[in-house]
């Protein structure tokens, strides 16, 4: 922790300008939680299984042996696709003919076939500090990190609160961690969010300094997150709020 420390006192102190008039560390609590959600994949429809739906919906058709004389196809084929869109819920039987669900003139209008997928789980980091799903991973501890104190303003029950989160919310961060891709024809979305579990809470090293700019004559703090590796300006502005007017009285008696 001290080669970082000094390399980001170093970045700060560049502009001559600028003084340091305090330096801490401290620890920020990240909540690790497990997000089960259903994946499902997208893809342009198929003429075949397009021209089966309009079928369905203009014929009254029992049998896929019907349909195969129909559509001048092989029944194998028309017995395979019926057995894939009566498992996706796209056809349904009512007084023994094939008919189209919901789902099914739906994704006939849209032109795209939908399949869901085997239930599937990440793990994201949200800060009830940032009140936001952060970027980025846990890693190995620092030298010390043990032996820091909690960031002052972390709400006092952060350990014991439940936590509850906008369904847009975890979408964005799974988002964030690609588990939606994209390959020629072919998507593999979210389609709904299963459950969120509050696994555990690691303390992630911040370092922060409060400094003066003396042609500016302004105080203000700098902090920053290991865990995003970067300035962190959430923090930093909690902190400007609450103490720059105290500062002001301290340093400048």
């Amino acid at each position: 922790m001290k080669n970082l420390e000094k390399r980001l006192k170093n970045e700060l102190q560049q502009n001559n300008k600028v003084k340091i008039l305090h330096s801490s560390r401290w620890s920020l609590p990240i909540h690790s939680i497990e997000v089960e959600y259903k994946p499902v994949k997208r893809t342009k429809m198929d003429v075949l299984m397009k021209m089966m739906l309009i079928a369905f919906q203009k014929a009254e058709i029992a049998e896929a042996a019907q349909l195969s004389e129909l559509l001048l196809v092989e029944q194998l084929f028309v017995e395979d696709l019926i057995n894939i869109m009566s498992r996706t819920r796209l056809i349904e039987k009512k007084d023994g003919l094939f008919v189209l669900t919901s789902k099914g003139n739906q994704q006939l209008e849209d032109g795209i076939f939908e399949e869901e997928q085997d239930m599937e789980s990440q793990i994201v980091l949200y800060s009830t500090t940032h009140e936001a799903f952060l970027p980025g991973d846990i890693k190995p501890a620092m030298d010390g990190e043990a032996e820091l104190t909690t960031f002052r303003y972390v709400k006092e029950d952060y350990l014991d609160a439940e936590l509850s989160f906008e369904h847009e919310q975890v979408i964005d961060a799974l988002q964030t961690k690609g588990v939606e891709t994209a390959e020629g024809d072919e998507q593999v979305v979210i389609s709904e969010i299963q459950s969120t579990t509050d696994l555990y809470v690691d303390d992630i090293p911040c370092f922060e300094f409060i400094l003066h700019n003396k042609e500016e004559n302004i105080f203000y703090a700098r902090v920053w997150n290991t865990l995003l590796e970067r300035w962190d300006e959430v923090v930093e502005n909690k902190v400007n709020e609450k103490e720059r007017l105290a500062w002001r009285e301290k340093y400048l008696l």
